[in-house]
């Protein structure tokens, strides 16, 4: 039964159009006649559709959720046989693209593994105007491939192909109505970590991928998972028909401050494998052997190096004066620095916001330069509001609690930006945060972690506060991951030590247009008062505005006896946290709360010419008396705070 439905699958997917049109003017004999009547009427089908193709349907525009998973389409009414040419490869390209996010219906078994190989014709099914746009990864990274994927598809590009580097990946995204292709890894399913022996392997992935598919004549804009593209980047990468490869870069200075190409003189960072565009030119051809000969030759090599020492065998001259291009390699591959304002990394995007700053429309965000892993760069892409979480995310069982950060005008601005103005202005607000956990774990509450304000940058090395000749303004929001441990805090610890989880949300989650109706209506805001005071009482009564006042200074059990009449409430919003909660009733709850959120803070990174020169923040700094920002002395020294 089995191998009749994969033979049945294997003619339906080779089929061809049969266009039969009987043009008779003598009726040369019935039998003749019969013939091409019979062969009209059951021809195998009057379209071919593979696996990554639908049925063509007349719908138009974006897509912004996708459909049901076990979404089935209807068969178009074929039209009347008509004499047709048959088009060449070129011009069929993109013709028959499928539509993405439409499932395959659910009665239809899987398709053999093999009908999911790397080949030229696979390829070509996705191609639009000879340019594919292409990812890859392992199960680990669904939900950024599927991020990948949605904002594409926002854009109106379906020209796109996902590598799937364990079966797992690749059974969910054809489930999904994804195109995807098997790139034989056999990779674990599981997230690799920076810097694996395995994050290698995927690295020399990518390079095997680039040179198996430039033969095939297709121009590639290969990218990594953990970016995003905001504006439909072909007709930028259309305006310099002549390179043949346009890569992005590390570079945290600006060379340019319009759209035009890095100067390529100006750029000393690396070139940024993440985010690349191929043209099948000789050359480049030339230079993805010679990479993954490269590779081949030494694992220990990872490819972005590689990449940049192929690149910078010789640099320059310009091609012309007017482009941007340049010579590198052999001194024949032409190649353009895509400017770091628009072509963003995690440092120019989320610390300098340099498009902003420039007046320009970003065209990707890649989340580099940042110091929580994979959990750093998903809630990165969450801070930006772009990444793709599914329904239940914005609306958590249990609610939410959100708080307005106070912090004096003198800590954010007054003063010069030195190390230690700058923990007192981020001790200041870790002390309200500390606070904050408290009050979500007493009341079962996901908390909506405040923006934190911070006056230096965090890097790996030591720097004098933000990097010379960027464009980081201080004070700036910096990201989470520059003060807390995000892989910590999302991180399931054990509840008998460190009591029971705590949720959070990215302190852009309420402003979420993906937040549900029912969770933006569902409101109740609380100003804290002191007690003693008229109206100051602890009480559920609201106001007529619904807004309940609560005294300052409450304990444990003044918390839950009050806010257990609200439990009906979506979103809790202090208008301050400071003095709110004065402890836990239960002692023993409270050493571990206080052995979860010590290890929920990371470093400062990092004081000049000193080793080390990293700092620890500490969550109790408050208890310290004459606590210092300053780096270990002794080697014992060098350990967090706990």
């Amino acid at each position: 039964m089995v191998e009749g439905w994969r033979n049945g699958f294997r003619e339906a997917t080779n089929s061809k159009p049969l266009f039969v049109t009987i043009y008779a003017t003598v009726i040369i004999g019935v039998l003749v006649s019969s013939f091409y009547v019979f062969s009209a009427i059951y021809s195998p089908s009057n379209g071919s559709y593979s696996w990554l193709s639908s049925p063509p349907l007349s719908t138009s525009g974006r897509i912004y959720h996708p459909p049901q998973e076990n979404t089935t389409v209807e068969l178009p009414v074929a039209p009347p046989p008509q004499v047709l040419p048959l088009p060449t490869p070129e011009e069929a390209q993109g013709k028959s693209l499928g539509k993405i996010w439409v499932s395959p219906p659910r009665d239809k078994k899987m398709p053999p593994l093999e009908t999911f190989k790397l080949t030229k014709e696979l390829f070509g099914e996705r191609v639009k105007d000879n340019v594919i746009i292409v990812t890859f990864g392992n199960y680990a990274f669904m939900d950024f491939i599927l991020t990948w994927v949605k904002h594409l598809t926002d854009l109106d590009l379906s020209n796109i192909l996902v590598g799937a580097m364990d079966t797992k990946l690749l059974e969910a995204l054809y489930w999904k109505g994804i195109p995807v292709f098997d790139m034989g890894s056999h990779m674990s399913t599981v997230d690799v970590g920076w810097g694996s022996p395995t994050f290698h392997k995927m690295g020399r992935e990518k390079v095997f991928l680039i040179d198996s598919v430039l033969p095939y004549g297709y121009e590639l804009l290969m990218c990594d998972t953990d970016m995003v593209w905001l504006k439909n980047p072909l007709p930028y990468l259309a305006r310099y028909p002549d390179a043949d490869v346009l890569t992005s870069s590390d570079q945290v200075v600006p060379t340019v401050v319009d759209d035009s190409l890095d100067i390529w003189q100006q750029v000393g960072a690396a070139y940024n494998i993440g985010i690349f565009h191929w043209r099948p030119t000789e050359s480049a051809k030339k230079l993805a052997k010679e990479w993954k000969e490269l590779l081949v030759a030494d694992d220990k090599v990872w490819d972005q190096n590689g990449f940049n020492e192929l690149m910078r065998k010789q640099l320059g001259p310009s091609v012309d004066g007017d482009s941007g291009l340049f010579y590198a390699y052999d001194g024949t591959l032409k190649v353009g620095i895509l400017p770091a304002s628009i072509f963003c990394s995690g440092h120019t995007y989320f610390v300098q916001a340099m498009y902003q700053q420039l007046r320009l429309e970003p065209y990707a965000l890649h989340t580099t330069f940042q110091y929580a892993g994979t959990e750093g760069k998903r809630h990165r892409l969450r801070e930006g509001m772009v990444f793709y979480d599914p329904p239940e995310y914005y609306d958590s069982p249990g609610g939410f609690i959100s708080f307005k950060p106070s912090i004096p005008k003198s800590l954010l601005l007054d003063g010069k930006h030195t190390i230690e103005s700058h923990f007192i202005l981020v001790n200041h607000q870790m002390k309200q945060i500390r606070s904050a956990l408290a009050i979500a774990t007493l009341l079962n509450r996901t908390l909506v972690m405040p923006p934190i304000w911070c006056r230096l940058d965090r890097l790996w090395f030591g720097h004098p506060g933000t990097l010379v000749g960027s464009m980081t303004r201080q004070p700036f929001i910096c990201p989470l991951d520059h003060v807390f441990e995000v892989n910590i805090m999302l991180k399931e610890l054990a509840e008998d030590e460190f009591g029971p989880g705590i949720g959070i949300r990215e302190y852009s989650f309420l402003d979420n247009p993906a937040l549900p109706k029912q969770v933006k209506e569902s409101w109740l805001d609380v100003q804290l008062c002191q007690e003693g005071k008229e109206g100051c009482e602890a009480s559920n009564n609201t106001s007529p505005s619904q807004v309940l006042k609560f005294p300052k200074r409450s304990n444990e059990d003044t918390f839950k006896a009050i806010f257990s009449s609200f439990n009906n409430v979506k979103v809790i919003k202090f208008s301050s946290v400071e003095d709110a909660f004065i402890g836990f009733s239960d002692k023993g709850r409270e050493e571990k709360f206080r052995r979860r959120v010590k290890r929920y803070v990371g470093i400062w990174c990092c004081e000049e010419n000193k080793t080390p020169g990293h700092i620890y923040y500490n969550m109790y700094w408050d208890e310290k008396p004459g606590w210092k920002p300053v780096p270990p002395l002794t080697p014992e020294e060098d350990h967090p705070p706990f």
